[in-house]
């Protein structure tokens, strides 16, 4: 029984990355209308427990206009308001040297962009899913934190900000907090699971 928990966890990590990744990544109304109708806890009132029941607030109470929020933030004809690319933060420019050095960490991982995909590899979404692949297919706990380290520590914490912050932003806003706290816990369960 005891091995039953560890395996428990990493789903319910691989879980939230798969989340974090489908509302990131553009979600259908769909996703957001059964984000609404979870219910939520309101007597539990630690960190976690807080931003995902905002989340689910804010799905009740935006609803599919979720979606035209996703586009007004993330899709333009030119420059959209939000980049979350790890190339825009750490290098400035979008397709630069970080973006090389994550195809070459994917390339050694046996991974590579799934056909059809839209978007750069160093998009936040799109490495939220390599992440939720790397816990699905048993990557040791070192494999995680190296990937974790080296193309989410650096940066995200600063683009989730930039969204919680961007005008507009209600049911984002929520995605960021919940994204945010996930990832503190993530930082202290790499360096406490060799």
């Amino acid at each position: 029984m005891p091995e039953l928990m560890p395996l428990q966890e990493e789903q319910g990590r691989a879980d939230v990355y798969a989340l974090l990744a489908a509302l990131l990544l553009g979600p259908d109304a769909q996703l957001i209308a059964s984000l609404a109708a979870l219910p939520r806890n309101e007597a539990l009132q630690d960190e976690p427990e807080l931003a995902w029941n905002e989340l689910l607030a804010a799905a009740q109470r935006c609803g599919p206009q979720a979606l035209q929020e996703y586009d007004a933030l993330f899709i333009a004809a030119g420059t959209p308001r939000l980049n979350p690319y790890q190339c825009h933060y750490l290098a400035g420019w979008l397709m630069d040297k970080p973006l090389a050095a994550l195809r070459d960490d994917l390339r050694r991982l046996g991974l590579a962009r799934a056909p059809g995909a839209t978007e750069l590899e160093d998009h936040l979404g799109a490495l939220c899913e390599t992440m939720r692949v790397l816990i699905a297919s048993g990557r040791s706990a070192a494999v995680q934190q190296e990937f974790f380290e080296r193309h989410l520590a650096g940066w995200s914490a600063r683009c989730l900000q930039d969204i919680a912050t961007a005008p507009g932003a209600d049911f984002y806003r929520a995605v960021a907090t919940v994204a945010q706290t996930f990832f503190e816990q993530e930082a202290m369960h790499v360096t406490t699971h060799p």
